[in-house]
């Protein structure tokens, strides 16, 4: 049973966070607080409330039904211990990761999130812009400090650093001088990830610890590339010439669509994720076609067989528009997302609770702060330079 300070206390949290004048260290107070007692995770919709106001109005408009629940007048004062769990369940919608869901801003396509202060040690700073293009030559150029400008010739391909920081291949056209026989290679390392433009316009974000290779132009029949790790594609329509992708034992085809592919090996399958139109996945002599907002699924073992299920497309698509979002997600694919992300080496110590997580928080802040939310969950770290041990 709590003491009369106690509840005194988390009362004036409650008050500072809905006047606005709550300080960060105050909220992880607040938060560890309400998480200690509680059994299970609280899942609240992505979409649940654009500003603080409407936050400050739902609370509001919560305690007002528990109270008409509980057959009371409205302006009855619920106990403070009531009270604050009702506060608090919303509270949490901002300040723990195991329900946090940031405030969408979509006009700039990203998630924010508070800043804290308190750092862990030896924390590790978020990945960015890093790429090594390799050419059909075998002369490698790093992608992440070059200039902006032409980079290389390729027959009459030109490859181009824009000043957005994308690499471009253009080409004069269908007449131009068949290069398809030339290959590049770009390699994303850990913390890094790379947005690039073929020769045919298409479009094709890479995730870290990935890569592609593709000819300099594609060929008059087809436009074929081979991928690692995490790709997603927006591919430029043309009905006369497939684009197909080779993702391990998995082959994609597609005339022009968008979608997502994640072929990690440390993950238990291939993903194909259909954003817009329609593509067929193949694998040895089975296949399927995607309608969108569909995911299939290719064991990585030996096993060959083609899962379908309705997934949701923003989830998948996260990394891309620069979050960690997770749906109902088990702590060693949390924390494989992070070793990518943020370069850095995974070891655990003892059995992790069966536990699973849901929530998002933005890939442009440092470890310890995913660190954090995690640790209001009962997962414990230890860092040893740039080993992260994760202990129950």
């Amino acid at each position: 049973m709590e003491s009369k300070n106690t509840t005194e206390r988390y009362q004036e949290l409650a008050k500072k966070w809905l006047d606005n004048t709550i300080t960060p260290a105050e909220k992880a107070e607040f938060a560890a607080w309400y998480n200690a007692d509680q059994d299970i995770p609280v899942e609240i919709p992505s979409a649940f409330a654009e500003n603080d106001e409407i936050l400050k109005e739902r609370i509001l408009n919560k305690i007002k039904q528990a109270i008409e629940k509980n057959n009371s007048p409205v302006k009855k004062v619920l106990p403070a211990r009531a009270w604050l769990k009702i506060a608090a369940s919303l509270f949490l919608f901002a300040s723990c990761f195991i329900i946090y869901r940031v405030y969408r801003h979509h006009a700039a396509g990203s998630h924010t999130l508070v800043h804290q202060k308190n750092q862990l040690k030896n924390d590790a700073a978020p990945g960015g812009n890093k790429a090594v293009l390799t050419l059909a030559n075998g002369k490698k150029i790093d992608l992440t400090d070059v200039k902006n400008g032409v980079l290389a010739s390729q027959g009459q391909t030109v490859l181009k650093k824009s000043k957005d920081g994308e690499l471009i291949y253009e080409t004069p056209g269908e007449k131009a001088k068949d290069s398809s026989a030339i290959y590049n290679t770009i390699t994303i390392p850990k913390g890094g990830q790379f947005h690039i433009v073929l020769s045919d316009g298409s479009k094709v974000w890479l995730n870290s610890l990935s890569s592609i290779t593709f000819p300099a132009a594609f060929s008059k029949t087809e436009r074929r590339v081979t991928i690692t790790g995490e790709v997603y594609f927006e591919v430029a329509k043309n009905k006369l010439k497939p684009f197909r992708v080779v993702a391990g034992k998995q082959l994609v085809e597609v005339l022009g669509t968008h979608f997502n592919i994640n072929a990690y090996s440390d993950e238990s399958a291939i993903k194909t994720t259909l954003v817009e139109g329609s593509v067929k996945v193949s694998a040895d002599s089975k296949t399927a076609i995607l309608q969108p907002n569909q995911q299939s699924g290719i064991s990585n073992n030996k096993t060959t067989s083609i899962s379908i299920s309705t997934v949701d497309v923003d989830d998948v698509l996260a990394w891309k528009n620069g979050n960690f979002q997770f749906d109902k997600a088990e702590i060693p694919l949390i924390m494989r997302e992070a070793s990518r992300w943020y370069d850095v080496e995974i070891k655990y110590e003892g059995e992790l609770p069966k536990r699973r997580f849901t929530g998002s928080i933005s890939r442009n802040v440092n470890l310890s702060e995913l660190l954090k939310m995690l640790k209001y969950t009962g997962i414990n770290f230890k860092i040893e330079g740039k080993t992260i041990i994760v202990t129950s």
